[in-house]
């Protein structure tokens, strides 16, 4: 990730060749991001590395009302961030009725709960940090960077501005709310 600061920052100051630069520098870095999400799903996935990254690049270049990123962090946050947007919005296709889908909640594995063995464990995942986001903003944007982002603790402190203790409470803090909130549902569906 260290190559991509002189590109942001030139990014920032606006230099029209910065952005023919940004992409093809960063492009291995945000395959293997692409490529750890893509780990944790079912064996048989339609999408691959590539593709997933060619989808959030797309989705981040088209949303004009999106900042300027301060520093690699924060543009690896917002492509985790895009790239679970879209394995979210694929694993809620494929849970449709219309796709021929059933719905059902199912209890899964706080430290594995990403596995997304079943397209409805991500989907109940996603529904859960969507919640949390509404109690604890910065505990949720700590998970998308160390969980999703795959940027360490160190890392994803340093891009919220927070201290290193205080990431790590709140990561403990999360990690017990989601485990709560998922089981919790798992055995209310039951």
């Amino acid at each position: 990730m260290s190559d991509a600061e002189p590109v942001l920052t030139r990014l920032d100051a606006s230099d029209s060749h910065a952005a023919e630069e940004f992409f093809p520098r960063l492009y291995s870095d945000l395959r293997k991001l692409a490529a750890a999400m893509l780990a944790h799903e079912k064996p048989g996935q339609t999408l691959e590395p590539t593709g997933l990254v060619h989808e959030a690049y797309l989705r981040l270049a088209a949303d004009k009302s999106a900042p300027l990123w301060q520093n690699p962090e924060h543009f690896f946050a917002a492509a985790a961030r895009t790239m679970r947007r879209i394995l979210v919005d694929l694993a809620r296709q494929k849970s449709s009725q219309k796709k021929g889908g059933n719905s059902q909640r199912v209890n899964i594995d706080l430290d594995q709960f990403c596995s997304a063995e079943l397209p409805n464990e991500l989907l109940a995942v996603n529904e859960a940090l969507i919640e949390l986001s509404e109690r604890e903003p910065i505990a949720t944007q700590l998970v998308e960077l160390h969980y999703f982002g795959g940027l360490t603790l160190e890392e994803s402190a340093a891009a919220l501005q927070i201290s290193v203790r205080t990431a790590y409470r709140y990561w403990a803090y999360a990690r017990a709310w989601l485990h709560m909130k998922l089981r919790a549902e798992s055995k209310a569906e039951s």
